[in-house]
């Protein structure tokens, strides 16, 4: 049972249903041991991200998550899911995240580039990673985001993406792969990915 984080933020319905497409069972739940006993963990995320630091604490569902990126069960971070698990962001002031990859998440320029970053664009693949297996070159995926994630550690990028400037659009550490992009809204590229991370044992 794949176990799809709800703390009152974000596309939950719509990567439940992309999931359940594919045939896999899909939990949307706060529950902390529905999370505990899947055997796999989707964090997503639309809005912003003090937001949903709160959100989460509230709901006393930072420790479940930190307690399943550490499980060694496959967890993939979709978007603001993505940004979360960094250091802090720089959204509306200086928040702390999850802390669980080093880095900050910062904000493209306005001045050269039309912001948000919205549409389709093409991933760069830089590293091997089980989640993106098989998918083809320059694949195109679909962005909605106005700030991006700038690791410490450059071996845990997965995948690069160009607007104005290379930014991390994936990042793949141990049995975590998380990106900035929406694999439920990116058809059939999307679909393969969460396939494939339905797949990961």
């Amino acid at each position: 049972m794949i176990a799809i984080i709800d703390y009152g933020m974000g596309n939950l319905r719509s990567v439940s249903k992309a999931f359940e497409r594919l045939g896999f069972a899909a939990d949307v739940t706060r529950d902390p041991r529905r999370i505990a006993d899947a055997s796999h963990v989707v964090l997503p995320g639309v809005g912003a991200f003090p937001d949903c630091m709160r959100n989460l604490e509230e709901m006393r569902l930072i420790d479940p998550i930190h307690r399943a990126l550490s499980s060694g069960k496959p967890f993939l971070g979709i978007c603001l899911g993505l940004q979360l698990l960094f250091t802090e962001s720089e959204e509306f002031g200086l928040h702390k995240g999850l802390g669980w990859i080093r880095g900050r998440v910062v904000r493209f320029p306005h001045d050269a580039l039309k912001v948000p970053h919205m549409g389709w664009n093409t991933l760069s693949i830089q590293k091997p990673a089980p989640v993106i297996e098989d998918l083809p070159t320059d694949a195109m995926v679909y962005f909605v985001h106005s700030y991006y994630v700038e690791p410490e550690d450059q071996d845990t990028i997965a995948t690069l993406t160009e607007y104005g400037q290379p930014f991390a659009s994936s990042i793949a550490v141990e049995n975590v792969f998380a990106c900035q992009f929406h694999p439920e809204k990116s058809q059939a590229v999307g679909l393969r990915l969460l396939r494939n991370f339905a797949r990961c044992r």
